[in-house]
């Protein structure tokens, strides 16, 4: 069957496909993204298109009206290539870069976190996971005619104290030449191998040998695998500096935005070979911009050290995910020995090896067990409650003596996922909302002060706090009649953004559904601290700290998400801020062998503990369907205000007729 031509605009880009091809597939091929969180199984509705030229089969769900359809409106997942068409991609449908570039900012309420990194490094140096020495090799004679090997392992011995090393191919078989060339003058880079399986350090291994002196040319890669976002830090282990930092959506977004789905899309022909390729091109792409800002070549790098979520982590490496969404939720692996980095299919030399960070169960990952480690909670006395927000969120309770954890099935809210206008943290998303209690009329501030487009996660929860707070919204999630509230295709809904001043073609709305939808997401949230406390006999008031992890986290305003019992009501002073705490702890267990210890120590102690078919979970989670909360007087702080502003809004002298 002869191929069609489709023209995606306002790129202007065109791509020949198949008759019958999906919408959503011929897009990816073109390259150009087009939102998908379901994955195109068609239950998301986030890929809207509109076709102004050619004809098409399928495409209209319920998620589309008879007179979206009529403009053109079509599901690009559902919607299939009958002939050459031209599709226009509206600005909700897209994705945009703002997100990825926006500084963060301090919250009027809770605090950033101390430098906890620089606090917990070990004094007087450090020992990078990585080295780099020069040595000086004596050269043969006819008295002492040992092999090029075993006169460099001698002489790294004697100058740099290693009595037992193991030698990589690869350098084994460059050192004729390169000792030569060098003059018998060589730099050895030499890669500890964490913790062995005693528990000690690893045995060390030369995976690298350069003629002359090069010792000052030492770099590494730490990389935090996100499942929306992908960043990395260029370090100089020289000067144990970051001098360079890049960040891309990861690719494997077009399959999903979920790690649900993507497991799904995994099992699915070459679907797990295809997940792969898009998350190594997506890490390619974010060590290119590090080399390019850094002024660097690739063959700087000596070693890259990566940390992500267990189903990130598995499909970085090819491994199989099936038995990790079902019971009993089983990873692959735990602990990944380290790899080259070039059999992944990373653009990087065969010296460069890949460390993982350890992973704790199915759904607690390496990039929790980084954060921990950044966040030095495991060093320290004090109860602390560390929280990483996201589709999983994953919580983690413990001091120095002992840890215990457990991931939340959020659901995709706080990310902008199950909200009719839900987007990602970029340009135009509506990230604030201030609604006035006497007119009911709200005023939003978006991200670039653009025009707004959609709601992000803060904004989520910025504007279901104000709804609250006014009375337009009932605690039960329902809303009271009056002017701004009206009855829409899924139920009341709130009129945040009229049509002629958005940035889409209509108006923005949260609806009793998208309320829903956040009701659920953080009560998941809540049972999963209570259930912990719980299971070491704790309660809220033994916690001395809460650190809120992650960069959706650093954006949360405090008082707001206690308002919506997304936090427990304490005051605002136990609070803080870590930002990326899982880049921060992949930099960190490069920089120190100790740290990487301690990284191996922390997957080792911490204890998961499995929600998913947990009675007392299920009955908090119940609970705290509500706002803030059934239980009221744990929230007196939110009542009170509740009670002073007056909640005027929804009364009945301010509804329409």
């Amino acid at each position: 069957m002869p191929d069609i031509r489709i023209t995606l605009l306002p790129d202007n880009v065109t791509v020949d496909v198949p008759r019958g091809e999906s919408l959503l597939r011929a897009a990816h091929a073109a390259g150009v993204h087009i939102t998908s969180s379901c994955g195109g199984q068609g239950t998301c509705g986030k890929c809207r298109v509109i076709v102004t030229k050619g004809s098409t089969t399928g495409g209209k769900t319920e998620k589309i009206s008879d007179e979206e359809y009529a403009k053109g409106y079509r599901l690009a997942c559902l919607c299939r290539a009958d002939s050459p068409l031209e599709m226009q991609i509206p600005a909700e449908s897209r994705l945009h870069r703002g997100g990825l570039d926006k500084p963060r900012v301090d919250k009027p309420t809770g605090r950033l976190a101390a430098p906890l990194a620089d606090q917990i490094l070990p004094a007087g140096g450090q020992r990078p996971v990585v080295e780099k020495n020069l040595i000086a090799v004596d050269p043969p004679t006819l008295q002492d005619n040992a092999s090029d090997l075993s006169r460099t392992l001698r002489a790294i011995k004697k100058q740099h104290g290693l009595d037992t090393i193991s030698v990589d191919f690869q350098a084994m078989a460059a050192l004729p030449g390169t000792l030569r060339e060098g003059n018998w003058t060589a730099t050895a880079t030499i890669l500890h191998d964490g913790a062995s399986r005693s528990g000690g350090p690893g045995e060390p291994r030369l995976v690298r040998i350069e003629p002359g002196d090069t010792a000052g040319r030492h770099y590494c890669v730490a990389i935090d695998i996100g499942t929306t976002t992908v960043c990395g830090e260029m370090i100089d282990l020289s000067r144990d500096q970051v001098i360079a930092e890049a960040s891309d959506y990861n690719m494997q977004m077009k399959h999903g935005d979920d790690v649900i789905s993507r497991m799904v899309f995994a099992q699915k022909g070459d679907g797990l070979k295809i997940l792969q390729h898009a998350v190594t091109e997506t890490m390619n792409g974010v060590i290119g911009q590090l080399l390019r800002d850094a002024s660097l070549d690739r063959r700087d790098i000596s070693h890259i050290t990566v940390a992500g979520n267990t189903v990130m982590t598995h499909l970085l490496l090819g491994l199989d995910t099936r038995y990790v969404r079902s019971a009993p939720y089983t990873p692959a692996v735990n602990r990944v020995p380290p790899v080259k980095a070039r059999s992944l299919g990373l653009d990087l030399d065969g010296y460069v090896y890949l460390y993982a960070m350890p992973l704790i169960s199915s759904y607690v990952g390496g990039d929790i067990v980084a954060g921990v480690l950044a966040s030095g909670l495991y060093r320290r006395d004090r109860n602390t409650l560390f929280i990483d927000i996201g589709t999983n969120g994953e919580i983690v309770l413990g001091n120095r003596e002992w840890l215990v954890t457990a991931s939340c099935s959020a659901g995709p809210a706080f990310e902008g996922g199950g909200i009719r206008h839900g987007m990602r943290a970029a340009a135009g998303a509506i990230e604030e909302v201030r609604i006035d209690p006497a007119t009911c009329e709200p005023v939003v501030f978006t991200i670039g002060e653009e025009k707004p487009r959609g709601i992000c996660g803060s904004g989520i929860i910025n504007v279901v706090a104000e709804l609250l707070e006014t009375g337009i919204l009932e605690p039960n999630g329902k809303f009271e009649k009056n002017v701004r509230v009206r009855e829409g295709s899924d139920g009341m809904e709130y009129v945040l953004v009229p049509s002629e001043r958005s940035g889409i073609d209509g108006d923005i709305v949260i609806t009793e559904v998208d309320i829903d939808n956040f009701m659920r997401a953080k009560g998941a949230m809540y049972a999963g601290y209570q259930t912990l406390l719980e299971s070491v006999g704790l309660t809220y008031a033994d916690l001395d700290e809460i650190i809120i992890a992650g960069a959706f986290g650093s954006y949360i305003d405090i008082e707001k998400s206690i308002t919506t019992g997304l936090f427990p009501d304490l005051p605002v002073e136990r609070f803080s801020f870590i930002g990326n705490s899982s880049l921060q702890g992949a930099r960190l267990a490069t920089l120190s062998r100790e740290l990487l210890a301690d990284a191996e120590n922390i997957g080792a102690k911490m204890t998961n503990f499995e929600l998913a078919d947990n009675k007392s979970f299920m009955d908090h989670y119940m609970a705290a369907l509500f706002f803030p909360h059934t239980e009221l007087r744990n929230f007196p702080s939110v009542m009170e205000r509740f009670k002073n502003l007056g909640r005027t809004c929804g009364k009945k002298e301010n509804r329409s007729e």
